[in-house]
């Protein structure tokens, strides 16, 4: 307690505690307490992350041991690549992955026409190519894609005369362009419809005016949830192992089936298809950062 004199006569007591700071640098910036180990502590968010997977390995190598599993990692090398007089040889898991981007790539490709074609189908004022697009969309998002596939290789395949390879590649842009229509009528619209007006102003045609003035300023909104869609294309790719194309989960498969090595195998297929992913998005988020940085700063 300190005594402090009033004005008018007499003392008041305080306490230090109670003590305002005169240090202007304290009254400004009051000392903050440390958040190392209370509950918005980053350790603990750490910790519970190595506890879940600390967890899950110990479900997975109890559950191989009660199955008496013989592990043999050793093994995994050679499916990925080998080195053979200092020449580069990919495996079995690498060529499949080859594959399955090829697959992707061509599939990506379809799916951004179809589902251009279909979205401006949905815009336009024709009935007839609104119901079109509607029975399309309709039509593939309410049935399996395993369905779809079937039907594609052996129905439509022998009919125009295209291998199981095409076969897998269209059923799986038929298949995402149904979902990329929205996607890219939602970026269209998205434009300001003054910017349309504008180009009918300067005497643009259709398709110029959707090719340099609507595309341009859709692009950067329909990248992002593209993304998504290329990520599924990724992943969904692996359906046409049932039709013996040569991707990464089919030779994964043939491995399996001539070394009983499923936990290898299919760990190594699964952190596969997650790297690809990861990179994949990793990538577009970058693109659309400097996107955005040169929006910013032509503004």
């Amino acid at each position: 307690m300190r005594p402090i004199a009033l004005p008018w006569g007499g003392k008041l007591s305080v306490s230090r505690a109670e003590e305002v700071p005169t240090d202007r640098s304290e009254r400004l910036c009051p000392a903050r307490k440390s958040t190392l180990f209370t509950r918005k502590s980053p350790l603990i968010d750490i910790a519970q992350f190595i506890a879940f997977v600390g967890a899950l390995g110990w479900l997975i190598f109890a559950g191989a041991q009660s199955m008496h599993y013989n592990w043999q990692w050793y093994r995994v090398g050679k499916y990925l690549y080998r080195i053979v007089d200092g020449a580069f040889i990919p495996g079995l898991l690498l060529r499949g992955l080859s594959v399955t981007l090829e697959i992707t790539l061509y599939s990506m490709i379809l799916t951004f026409v179809i589902s251009l074609v279909t979205a401006l189908l949905r815009m336009s004022g024709s009935i007839s190519g609104r119901l079109v697009a509607t029975i399309y969309m309709e039509a593939v998002r309410n049935t399996p894609l395993l369905v779809q596939l079937f039907l594609f290789y052996f129905v439509l395949a022998p009919i125009i005369g295209i291998d199981r390879f095409w076969a897998g590649v269209l059923t799986l842009a038929f298949y995402e362009g149904s979902f990329g229509t929205e996607v890219i009528r939602a970026g269209l619209q998205s434009v300001p419809r003054g910017q349309s007006e504008a180009a009918d102003a300067i005497g643009l045609s259709r398709i110029d005016r959707l090719r340099f003035v609507i595309l341009p300023q859709a692009i950067p909104l329909i990248l992002p949830p593209m993304t998504g869609l290329v990520i599924s294309l990724i992943k969904n790719s692996a359906i046409v192992s049932v039709i013996a194309v040569a991707e990464l989960t089919t030779q994964g498969l043939n491995i399996i089936s001539d070394t009983y090595m499923a936990f290898e195998i299919w760990f190594t297929v699964a952190a596969i298809y997650l790297a690809v992913t990861v990179l994949l998005s990793t990538f577009v988020s970058w693109l659309e950062h400097r996107a955005r940085r040169g929006r910013t700063g032509r503004s």
